[in-house]
């Protein structure tokens, strides 16, 4: 009985300390992610340079401006100012202007399937020879992306790299020329004197 209940309690504590561990790094890979998030997405603004690989099936790569709900981008096939409450993407293209709302995830291809909700995911961070590794996993029954993996820089926390598992494929994203802060609003109104021969399409 006694060899029972010590092999017991060195299991428990065994339990007890992985669980502790795995808390522990859940905190800090989220206490990271929440910096980082910030540092992209917060009042304060941020732009990056993208190139997007998804599944090898679709490729683009561009500039991309946000602050709070506020975004612009400018690629090769198309462009975009949304000032959080209207939005105006450009198809040159076409010589088309569609309008949207700006909270409307129709004005994005992948709008849908790429939400972000933080408190929908598990979080867990690992050394990685190019950084700090955070993996993201969606909980059971939670709508999302599948698994999140982003890879940040060690010295500056500037995001490097994102692998975004939707459904049954990867989108690649490599980022570059990252910046935080000194986004001004101007960044986002759009431009419409410089289209005014296009055809202006309203979808809100």
């Amino acid at each position: 009985m006694k060899t029972k209940w010590i092999l017991g309690l060195v299991f428990l504590w065994t339990v007890l300390g992985l669980q502790a561990q795995e808390n522990a790094n859940t905190r800090q890979a989220r206490k990271m992610f929440d910096e980082v998030y910030e540092r992209v997405f917060g009042s304060q603004g941020a732009s990056l340079h993208y190139k997007v690989n998804v599944a090898s099936l679709y490729k683009t790569e561009g500039t991309i401006w946000y602050k709070g709900k506020k975004s612009k981008y400018i690629s090769k096939s198309s462009k975009s100012w949304n000032d959080g409450v209207t939005a105006y993407v450009v198809k040159d293209d076409k010589q088309r202007v569609e309008i949207y709302r700006g909270d409307d995830s129709k004005q994005s291809r992948f709008g849908d399937d790429f939400k972000f909700e933080p408190n929908n995911y598990t979080y867990h961070i690992a050394d990685d020879p190019q950084g700090y590794l955070i993996t993201l996993n969606v909980k059971k029954g939670m709508k999302g992306m599948k698994e999140i993996r982003a890879l940040i820089d060690k010295k500056t926390r500037d995001p490097l790299q994102l692998h975004i598992k939707v459904a049954f494929f990867w989108a690649h994203v490599d980022i570059s020329q990252f910046k935080s802060g000194g986004i001004t609003d101007a960044t986002f109104t759009f431009p419409r004197s410089q289209y005014q021969n296009y055809e202006m399409v309203d979808k809100r």
